[in-house]
């Protein structure tokens, strides 16, 4: 999906979620989506050490560095687009990290309520 046709949960233009460390599905910075994202990484969130421990105990360790990805590991404060069955589960569980809704991807709401985004909303 083109960046510029994209659109966020507000119904504006999708924001860039983060450059550094680059995240999206497509790597672009951007919580685009399309078919072959099977996970919906369509939320954009700033993760919190909660979250990183609370994603690492449900099997998906986010911290660790991974060279043969080039992936160098979160940390707290870093931006990342994340699944949104993932977000909603950790905010189920009280571990939501806040969001930056001009960044989460429209998608997203087929599986998380914009209510729920809010409340979270990075200030």
């Amino acid at each position: 999906m083109a960046r510029n046709l994209a659109r966020n949960v507000l119904g504006t233009a999708l924001q860039v979620c983060s450059l550094s460390p680059v995240t999206g599905f497509t790597r672009s910075g951007c919580c685009e989506t399309g078919p072959e994202d099977a996970g919906s990484h369509t939320v954009c969130c700033q993760v919190t050490d909660e979250f990183l421990a609370f994603s690492t105990s449900r099997g998906n360790d986010l911290s660790t560095p991974r060279a043969e990805y080039g992936f160098a590991g979160l940390k707290a404060g870093d931006r990342w687009c994340v699944c949104a069955t993932r977000w909603l589960e950790a905010s189920e569980a009280g571990f939501a990290p806040p969001v930056i809704l001009e960044a989460c991807h429209q998608k997203c709401l087929d599986i998380v309520s914009l209510a729920d985004l809010k409340y979270h909303e990075l200030r």
